[in-house]
């Protein structure tokens, strides 16, 4: 899991970048230039814990996910779109964590000359629909091509046509291409063309301490909008555990924001977690939502996939509540399931395999 952090110059970008990472990335990078920091992060689940406990194992690895603070999206929308390295960067992401400027800060002028959390979530949604407008007019017009030269069968070009023009359609009108509903056929034909307006948008509110959050409307789907006192998340995640345990107690913080974060982003991108448990391991995996055994079985090697046979599932939940796989075992709740079983969030899975 890719999420590309975006946002205006002096939006606190990297603030929250650090915040969710632990990192100390210096801030206040000159706006226009293209750059990149990377940092990937294990994902708090206090089920990995509990089972931790239970099996007392050599190793235990979380699930992980990969932040990309991405700098250089002025917002002034350049009729030619976005420069092609940082186009690039943006259509390898899996979803996007977009900072919205909040606080006001005479040091820091906003760019576009006043603090307008609305104003600024249009302005960046105005250029990557912009981007994926140039995209698909450049498809369009091979397509056409195709058409004259009558280089394909004429069903297929056809069908494409018909769904770029609806894509074209929809982004004229400023839609984002998340919102409309298309087959699994259509999905499958897009998958490889990384438009930015498909992508999870998870709207970060970057506020000053105290300050409320303002109201901010974005109607759209696999969208969520969120607030966090940036700064003040920068500072509890680089405390040692034991500070940052009395540091959010002061400060009336139930959980770390890069738990909340973290949380929305599997929610918006469709994903869930399942366990493979043992004295030599406990570990998390991550698989879409509605994933087979077997597929979930190739998280883990693509040899388990080949020569998929059965899986032992139990859920967390059981487990927990029966007191460890012996206990399990003894009631009857572990179950053999075949290639057709959809994993459910939190699934215990043992995998029977040919090698």
């Amino acid at each position: 899991m890719r999420l590309g952090i975006i946002g205006l110059p002096q939006s606190g970008k990297t603030t929250i970048f650090n915040a969710l990472t632990r990192g100390h990335q210096p801030t206040g990078l000159s706006a226009g230039k293209v750059a990149m920091h990377t940092a990937v992060v294990d994902v708090p689940d206090p089920r990995v814990d509990r089972l931790a406990a239970m099996f007392n194992p050599k190793k235990v690895i979380y699930a992980k996910v990969t932040y990309v603070d991405i700098a250089g999206i002025e917002g002034t929308r350049s009729q030619s779109g976005l420069p092609g390295p940082l186009l690039n960067q943006l259509t390898q992401m899996d979803g996007f964590i977009q900072v919205v400027r909040c606080f006001e800060d005479e040091a820091l002028p906003h760019p576009l000359g006043s603090v307008d959390p609305q104003r600024d979530v249009e302005v960046m949604e105005s250029e990557f629909i912009l981007n994926d407008l140039i995209a698909v007019e450049r498809k369009l017009e091979r397509l056409n091509e195709e058409r004259r030269k009558g280089a394909r069968d004429k069903g297929s070009l056809e069908r494409e046509m018909a769904l770029f023009e609806r894509l074209h359609q929809a982004l004229s009108a400023e839609i984002p291409l998340r919102d409309l509903d298309l087959s699994a056929e259509e999905e499958h034909v897009l998958a490889g063309f990384g438009f930015l307006t498909r992508k999870p948008m998870l709207i970060v509110l970057n506020l000053a301490e105290g300050q409320a959050a303002p109201e901010v409307n974005y109607p759209h789907r696999r969208s969520r909008v969120v607030e966090l006192q940036g700064k003040l998340e920068m500072d509890l995640a680089q405390l040692p555990p034991a500070e940052a345990a009395e540091f959010m107690q002061a400060y009336g913080l139930s959980e770390p924001g890069l738990n909340k974060v973290i949380r929305l982003s599997y929610e918006l991108l469709g994903l869930q977690s399942f366990f493979t448990v043992g004295p030599d391991e406990v570990r998390a995996w991550t698989v879409r939502r509605g994933a087979t055994a077997p597929e979930a079985a190739g998280e883990i090697h693509t040899d388990m996939q080949k020569g998929f046979i059965r899986a032992e599932v139990i859920s967390y939940e059981d487990l927990i509540a029966l007191g460890g796989m012996s206990e399990a075992r003894a009631k009857g709740k572990l179950r053999l399931e075949g290639k057709e079983y959809v994993v459910q969030d939190g699934d215990i899975l043992t995998i029977r395999f040919s090698s």
